[in-house]
């Protein structure tokens, strides 16, 4: 079954990249040579892999995903990567379904799920095993793209059938306490969107566990063990990943990067940078510049 669904990615994208289908929330992502790591900021996503291997990491925690994995991110995240295995020959391969709460939400309404299950510890990013029926039924989802006159009415049925099968296996705790309204898990998640939507804010912890509805220290449990940082962490690297996308595609210097998104000071800015990214800000983006010239003549 990776084998298979390997085959029905490869069939459908033939650039580098995640790259958008004709059904929506679906991405497929291929990537032909190995990387250096990268910062990127995950949303609410399923991401099953058929061939290749990705390091994540989040909040210092590494996870290593190849093709007997999948990746279930519930809220979003700012996270490190690094595609270590990929080539012409055996590219990275994988596809991408964004999570619809509403709808995650509503499955859990079904019979099937009205027997609470307690989660000890809620994840915002986690990693399992792929069963074969989660395979099998992207297979399926992979098939219509070659009938796009059924994505109307049977895309959203079988993007159900996906999520029905993760809140079915072992990490549907994870989704289901981030889903479900009035859990500790939902209500530090709100703010967690909250902070990520005001990133450039001075960072207020009580105006932060004020949204959650809890004390400022059960508040802080929650969030460190919800997205493996702290709320300061969690914002600092929110901020490095959205300034270092404006310096390479907005052409900004340093120091607009560092002021637009919340830093008082440039220094700082050029400190926590280098130390997070392992080189000044202007000497990280010339790099980066010139690996994807380098990858666009390869």
């Amino acid at each position: 079954m990776r084998a298979k669904l390997a085959r029905k990615i490869a069939a459908h994208i033939h650039m580098e990249g995640p790259v958008a289908t004709d059904l929506p929330g679906l991405s497929l992502s291929r990537r032909c040579a190995p990387t250096d790591c990268y910062s990127a900021a995950y949303e609410p996503e399923l991401v099953v892999f058929a061939q290749g291997e990705k390091r994540i990491n989040v909040g210092g925690a590494t996870h290593v995903c190849d093709g007997s994995n999948f990746l279930l991110t519930s809220i979003d995240l700012p996270v490190v990567s690094q595609f270590t295995k990929a080539s012409k020959n055996e590219p990275f391969l994988a596809l991408v379904l964004k999570l619809e709460m509403p709808v995650v939400r509503e499955i859990l309404s079904q019979d099937e799920f009205l027997v609470p299950e307690v989660a000890s510890r809620t994840l915002g990013m986690a990693v399992g095993k792929t069963p074969v029926e989660l395979f099998n039924a992207c297979c399926r989802l992979l098939d219509l793209l070659d009938a796009p006159q059924d994505i109307p009415f049977l895309g959203g049925l079988m993007q159900r059938e996906i999520i029905y099968r993760v809140l079915r296996g072992s990490l549907g705790k994870h989704l289901r306490a981030i889903a479900t309204l009035g859990e500790q898990s939902n209500r530090t998640a709100r703010a967690v969107a909250w902070l990520k939507a005001n990133y450039e804010k001075p960072l207020r912890v009580e105006e932060l566990a004020s949204v959650a509805q809890m004390g400022v220290s059960t508040f802080h449990h929650h969030f460190r063990s919800l997205t493996a940082m702290s709320p300061l962490q969690y914002q600092k690297r929110l901020r490095l990943h959205v300034a270092r996308e404006r310096l390479l595609n907005d052409g900004l210097d340093a120091a607009s990067a560092a002021f637009e998104v919340g830093y008082e000071s440039a220094s700082q800015f050029n400190r926590e940078y280098s130390r997070f990214f392992g080189q000044p800000p202007m000497r990280d983006i010339k790099a980066r510049r010139l690996a994807s010239t380098a990858t666009a003549r390869d």
